[in-house]
C-alpha cells in the first residue's frame, strides 16, 4: 500500500519537473529546502525528456531553446552541463539558450549562471508558468538529473550530452574541457607571487581530504614546487595559508584556480574549472571512477583510493566511512603521489 511518505519521496526523486496545480512547473529542489507542501503538483509532461523517452534534438532548426531545470543545484554539475550546452553553440551559433534553475539554489552556483548567461542567453527563476514556454520551440526538461540512473554510470559530460538529446560522441573531446570558463569576465584580482593550491573540502565529507592528512599534503607541495601553499580550510603547517575568507564568492574560487601555479584537490568541482584553465592537477577519488568525472582532461593525474563499499555513494558522514577513508589517506605513499607535467599544460613551474 503506497503511504503518504511514498507519493512524497516519489515526487521528490522524480526525473523531471513539477507541474502545479495552478500550472506552474516547479523544481523538486525548491519544494524540498522550502518545506513546501506537495500534494498538488504532478510530473510535468508535453516537453522532451530523455529520461522518460529517448530523443534526438533537432538543434539546427531550432532557434529558442528552453532547458528547464537545468544543469542541478552544485557548482561542479552546472559547469559540466554549460560546457554541453557550450559545445552545442560552437555547432550551432545561431541558437539562443533560456535556462531556467531552481531559485532556491545556493547563491554562489547561481553566479556561475549569471556569469555565463552573456555567450548563451538568459536564465530564469522557476517556478514559471507553463504557458510561458512556446509550444513550437525547443523544451527539454532535465529537473532532477541526480536520480537518474544513467547519472551515476556515464562521464558526466556524456550524460548532459545525451540528456539534451546529442549523441556524446559525435563531440570533440576537446569540447568537452570546459574551455568556455576561460571566457568568463571574473571580477575577483589575482595574486601577483607564484602559488599551488589544495582543496580540501568537497561537496561531502566522504570526499573529503581528512584533516590528518593535510599537514602531510601540503609538505609533498612544498617539496615539490618550492612555492607558498595556499588552500581554503585551516592547515596546521608553516607554509600553508588560509585564504578562505579572501575567496567567499564564485568569482573569487575560480580567479584563485585559473591562477596558480598548481591544484590538487579531492572536489571535482575544482577539478572541473582547473580543466577549464588549462592547469595541471592531482585529484583524489573516493566514491567515483575516475573516467566519470576526468576522462576528458588532458592535464590531470589521479589518485583513486581503494574503497569499494563506496563506490557510487553521493553523500555520506557515517563515522564508519568517514574512519575508512581515514584510513586510506593515512596509509597512502604520498612520495609516489603522482605530478602532472604536460608539456601543453599552462602554469607550470
Amino acid at each position: 500500500m503506497t503511504t503518504p511518505l511514498d507519493e512524497l519521496h516519489a515526487l521528490l526523486t522524480h526525473a523531471g519537473s513539477l507541474l502545479s496545480g495552478d500550472g506552474h512547473i516547479v523544481a523538486p529542489y525548491d519544494l524540498e529546502v522550502s518545506g513546501a507542501s506537495i500534494v498538488a503538483y504532478r510530473s510535468l509532461d508535453g516537453v522532451l525528456n530523455v529520461a522518460v523517452e529517448p530523443f534526438v534534438a533537432d538543434y539546427a532548426r531550432a532557434r529558442h531553446v528552453h532547458l528547464i531545470n537545468a544543469f542541478g543545484v552544485t557548482l561542479g554539475d552546472s559547469i559540466i552541463g554549460l560546457t554541453a550546452l557550450f559545445a552545442l553553440k560552437r555547432r550551432h551559433p545561431h541558437l539562443a539558450f533560456t535556462v531556467y534553475r531552481p531559485s532556491r539554489a545556493p547563491r554562489y552556483v547561481q553566479r556561475l549562471y549569471e556569469l555565463a548567461a552573456p555567450a548563451f542567453g538568459a536564465i530564469a527563476d522557476l517556478p514559471v508558468p507553463r504557458s510561458d514556454l512556446p509550444d513550437d520551440a525547443l523544451r527539454i526538461d532535465l529537473g532532477n538529473h541526480l536520480f537518474w540512473p544513467r547519472f551515476a554510470a556515464m562521464p558526466m559530460i556524456d550524460f548532459f550530452l545525451w540528456a539534451l538529446g546529442v549523441a556524446p560522441e559525435s563531440i570533440a573531446a576537446d569540447d568537452k574541457r570546459n574551455r568556455w570558463l576561460a571566457d568568463l569576465p571574473l571580477l575577483a584580482a589575482a595574486q601577483r607571487e607564484p602559488y599551488v593550491l589544495l582543496c580540501l573540502d568537497a561537496s561531502t565529507p566522504v570526499r573529503s581530504i581528512p584533516g590528518a592528512s593535510r599537514a602531510r599534503i601540503v609538505e609533498r607541495l612544498w617539496d615539490e614546487f618550492g612555492l607558498p601553499v595556499l588552500g581554503f580550510g585551516a592547515v596546521d603547517h608553516p607554509r600553508y595559508r588560509d585564504i578562505a575568507s579572501h575567496s567567499r564568492d564564485t568569482d573569487a574560487f575560480l580567479a584563485r584556480i585559473k591562477h596558480t601555479r598548481y591544484l590538487m584537490t579531492s572536489d571535482t568541482a575544482a577539478l572541473h574549472v582547473a580543466a577549464g584553465f588549462d592547469v595541471p592537477t592531482t585529484t583524489f577519488f573516493t566514491t567515483i571512477a575516475p573516467h566519470l568525472r576526468a576522462r576528458d582532461y588532458a592535464h590531470c593525474a589521479s589518485v583513486t583510493f581503494d574503497l569499494p563499499h563506496l563506490q557510487g555513494m553521493h553523500a555520506s558522514a557515517r563515522t564508519g566511512d568517514l574512519a575508512a577513508l581515514k584510513r586510506v589517506y593515512r596509509d597512502f605513499d604520498w612520495r609516489a603521489m603522482p605530478i602532472m607535467r604536460s608539456a601543453h599544460a599552462k602554469n607550470l613551474v
